[in-house]
């Protein structure tokens, strides 16, 4: 394969910047553009750095001081030649080193491409590599977590221990076939019937283990709702603690919604600001109402925010239908105003726990939601050290399959079926799990998981 060249960090002004090169000419191309200080160019000993200057090969102009770390195949990130190049930190020194690497035979890399070079060398599988990026996304501590979790080879190692279960009953079941004269099938048809009992049990936590998954990785989805004026978006000022959303006395002047992630205790909440539900004439704002009734439908938590210093009406009851048997909090907001006692109204005893009076104006009982949400959702964490969390719908997916092959593989035991037709979903159940560590996947999905990296990774 080519020699690959890329910017490792971020574009920008910073303290370093990291260009990192592999493949079989990397320290080839890195010799004639580097010069290392009181050492030779010929010693190369991998896990170490040099100290010394990029330079312009024909003039000898240096370009940055730098330090190059080096990493000799197999035993790298890509398990090839690698050495990265740490320079000062600035877009015009990264991308003049850059160039020089490719003007000196480096192709420049592909997203995700260090990573894929990895996989394909065989230092990761699959599941490995999509955590890498699942990692550099993390929006909190337990989305980290996972990730890591991920990154060592705990959902691979546990896929391995089910198929080896199921390589042993196939191992089984072709010596039954191969010699039906010692009359073995009954028992190996309870052989069969413990072990897919035994492994629908680990795929089914596998898969529901994605709910909290999806709330790791994507954010609570948490809906701000209520009528024109009730304190929408100086709520969302005050999560925030900046004034990201535009407040002002006159109903309507939120038409759009407004989304933004905050880490409440631990848990990541995808924040969602709505236009206020009313009827109204004006057709922009009528948009924004039916997008916020659409996104309420599909949120994990509804904020209810109403005006707590003045009492019920048609708006308001038309917004606590809305979050009928719903995942909701209600928010009286304007306690610095009055306080008109909503909480005792018959319409909210089915809220009694998750009602909570603020001032979202003065930053009052701001601390409180994140209490509720923390105690709402406290459910959802998963105790890292002792279980995996799946995080990628296409390992649920996958994962569905297998769970589905393997109910199809119980049902053909049980009717009686002849042991060689039990064994086909059986052989299906291998090959919806490696699809996961990419044993046995396609090369367009494999292209479709590495665009997804940013370059350099």
């Amino acid at each position: 394969m080519s020699t690959i060249v890329a910017i490792s960090t971020a574009t920008g002004s910073g303290g370093i910047g990291i260009i990192r090169m592999s493949g079989e000419k990397c320290f080839e191309i890195l010799n004639k553009i580097f010069i290392p200080i009181n050492q030779e160019k010929t010693e190369v000993k991998g896990y170490t750095m040099k100290f010394g200057y990029i330079i312009e090969p024909q003039t000898k102009e240096k370009v940055d001081e730098v330090l190059v770390s080096f990493f000799i195949g197999p035993k790298s990130y890509t398990t090839e030649n690698m050495c990265e190049i740490n320079s000062h930190g600035g877009i015009i020194v990264e991308k003049r080193i850059l160039q020089l690497c490719i003007e000196n035979g480096a192709e420049i890399a592909e997203p995700g491409e260090f990573t894929k070079r990895a996989f394909l060398g065989g230092r990761i599988d699959l599941a490995q590599a999509e955590s890498v990026i699942d990692l550099i996304n993390s929006k909190s501590d337990n989305e980290a977590k996972a990730s890591i979790n991920l990154l060592e080879g705990n959902l691979s190692k546990k896929i391995h221990v089910i198929k080896n279960k199921l390589l042993d009953v196939m191992a089984d079941i072709e010596a039954n076939i191969d010699y039906p004269e010692y009359d073995i099938e009954e028992t190996t048809n309870s052989k069969i019937s413990d072990v897919l009992n035994e492994i629908k049990g680990d795929l089914v936590l596998l898969s529901n283990s994605f709910e909290n998954g999806k709330i790791l990785r994507e954010g609570v989805k948490t809906i701000i709702l209520g009528k024109p004026n009730a304190g929408k978006s100086s709520l969302l000022n005050a999560i925030l603690n900046e004034e990201r959303a535009i407040v002002s006395e006159f109903a309507g002047t939120t038409r759009d919604t407004i989304e933004e992630f905050v880490n409440v205790n631990g848990i990541s909440l995808k924040l969602i600001d709505t236009a206020g539900i009313r009827k109204t004439n004006d057709k922009i704002e009528e948009i924004g109402v039916k997008r916020a009734l659409k996104i309420s439908e599909e949120a994990d938590l509804i904020i209810a925010i109403f005006d707590g210093s003045k009492d019920f009406d048609d708006e308001d009851r038309e917004i606590l239908k809305i979050i009928n048997n719903k995942n909701a909090i209600i928010l009286l907001n304007k306690k610095d105003i009055g306080d008109a006692k909503l909480e005792e109204k018959e319409e909210l005893q089915t809220f009694h726990d998750r009602i909570i009076k603020i001032s979202a104006k003065e930053n009052d009982g701001i601390e409180k939601i994140f209490d509720k949400i923390s105690e709402m959702f406290k459910s959802k964490e998963i105790n890292m050290n002792d279980g995996i969390i799946i995080t990628n719908l296409r390992h649920k997916n996958q994962i569905d399959k297998a769970i589905k092959s393997v109910n199809e593989a119980i049902t053909s035991n049980v009717a009686g079926y002849p042991i060689d037709i039990v064994s086909i979903p059986i052989k299906q159940i291998l090959n919806d799990l490696a699809v996961i560590t990419g044993e046995d996947v396609s090369e367009d999905i494999i292209n479709e998981i590495f665009s997804k990296f940013c370059l350099g990774k």
